[in-house]
């Protein structure tokens, strides 16, 4: 089969290779899936970089853990009637060293989820990180049902999906920053009730403005780095920051704003979610995918020979929503 595939860390153009693999064998309890769309996220760029681990954990690494496809082979144990499937993936490459820039990889049944009809092929390959990220945000603790919900950058991959989300799951009322114009109408389309330029507008001001003075329930943060200090002051008394990202790996808080609204921050990562809150995110994700109406903002389709290109536009943040790769 042909991959795309690394094995050492460095700049997507140096370490980024394409060749001929081993069509990968279903083990017990395992799926074959034939991909036919990979998808490219900021942690996989961080991986290939080597920023959380310059030392790669296996000899060769076929990247990216979302994918969409269709089951072709099925192991023992599992029903032969999956075979046809249309499927999105989660976690292929996480603790695993063959993801789903290759034309077929093997996972566990589970991590290969029906994808419901109505949902085109390369949004299910948008699925596993940026849609279960926003997801788990809103569903964390008591949810979102109505609450104000503030969505920090709300027309990138993660935002752009939280804000529907939210929107669906019952928010009072949905706010969100962005940075241009076009941002703005991104995010207001996917169902936004305010949208706050932060490069031209005063963030605290507008959010105290469009909340009648009482603040925002909860925050769903993409760099908790930038905006911690910020957050606690667009908090309300007892409301909640759900942190999911960061650009640096330490930062500092208000402490006695905080505790003086009793403040709570949520910390998660969505490759680690437990067994009770992925079958949660997974089946309600779904639900919404079957009801139709989400809008899947994908940037970019490229080959998946312009696979170091499609890293460099995620490292870069030149894309505006989410960046998927077509295989051969």
């Amino acid at each position: 089969m042909q991959a795309a595939f690394y094995e050492r860390t460095g700049a997507a153009s140096e370490v980024l290779q394409l060749g001929e693999l081993p069509d990968p064998t279903p083990g017990p309890g395992e799926v074959r899936v034939r991909l036919r769309w990979s998808g490219v996220n900021p942690s996989d760029v961080k991986t290939r970089l080597g920023l959380r681990n310059p030392v790669l954990p296996f000899p060769r690494i076929v990247p990216h853990s979302d994918g969409m496809g269709i089951v072709e082979a099925v192991g023992e144990g599992v029903a032969a009637d999956r075979v046809g499937q249309r499927v999105w993936t989660w976690n292929a490459a996480w603790g695993r060293p063959f993801g789903t820039a290759a034309q077929r990889v093997v996972l566990p049944q589970d991590q290969a989820v029906p994808l419901p009809d109505g949902v085109s092929d390369e949004a299910g390959a948008c699925l596993g990180i940026p849609a279960l990220t926003a997801l788990h945000a809103t569903l964390l603790g008591d949810g979102i049902a109505g609450k104000s919900v503030l969505v920090a950058g709300g027309a990138g991959a993660v935002g752009h999906y939280a804000v529907q989300f939210a929107r669906l799951l019952g928010a009072r009322q949905v706010l969100t920053t962005v940075s241009s114009a076009h941002k703005a109408a991104l995010a207001a389309a996917a169902g936004a009730d305010g949208v706050i330029d932060y490069r031209r507008e005063n963030v605290a001001e507008r959010v105290q403005e469009l909340t009648s003075g009482k603040g925002v329930d909860r925050i769903l943060e993409v760099d908790v780095a930038a905006n911690a200090g910020l957050d606690v002051g667009l908090l309300r008394a007892g409301g909640d920051c759900v942190v999911y990202g960061s650009n640096a790996a330490q930062f500092e808080m208000p402490f006695f704003a905080s505790i003086l609204k009793n403040a709570t921050f949520r910390f998660f990562i969505v490759y680690n979610l437990d067994a009770v809150d992925r079958r949660r995110a997974v089946t309600t994700l779904n639900g919404l995918l079957s009801r139709g109406g989400l809008i899947h903002n994908i940037a970019e389709r490229l080959a998946l020979a312009r696979i170091a290109e499609a890293h460099e536009m995620v490292e870069r943040q030149q894309s505006v929503g989410n960046v998927v790769l077509e295989l051969p």
